[in-house]
């Protein structure tokens, strides 16, 4: 019994940090001359019912590792740009839309 429990312990205290990163954090995008951005992994990823593999690492690596993304690229179909089209999610080039992203609901702001 001692070894059951010791291992159900181990595996969860092991499973844990995998639970933590699921989801990724929001991610704050600060922006000159503008509202900065407040990426949402739990809002894509619980709400959306986003694979983390729809994302990563094709459209972004991670924290670390990124490509400059800005608004022409976007239009080109570039990171967000890959699903905010119109088709998937609302179009980034859609001037109503700036708010939903620029918003400045970022802690740092």
């Amino acid at each position: 019994m001692k070894k059951i429990c010791s291992g159900l312990v181990g595996l969860f205290l092991a499973a844990s940090p995998a639970w933590a990163v699921i989801g990724g954090g929001d991610i704050v995008f600060k922006m000159e001359g503008m509202a900065s951005v407040l990426y949402s992994h739990d809002y894509h990823v619980n709400k959306a019912r986003l694979k983390c593999s729809e994302c990563h690492p094709f459209l972004y690596k991670n924290r670390a590792q990124h490509n400059v993304v800005g608004m022409a690229s976007m239009q080109k179909g570039k990171s967000c740009g890959s699903c905010h089209n119109g088709k998937k999610a609302f179009d980034v080039a859609d001037k109503k839309q700036c708010a939903t992203c620029h918003n400045n609901k970022s802690p740092e702001n």
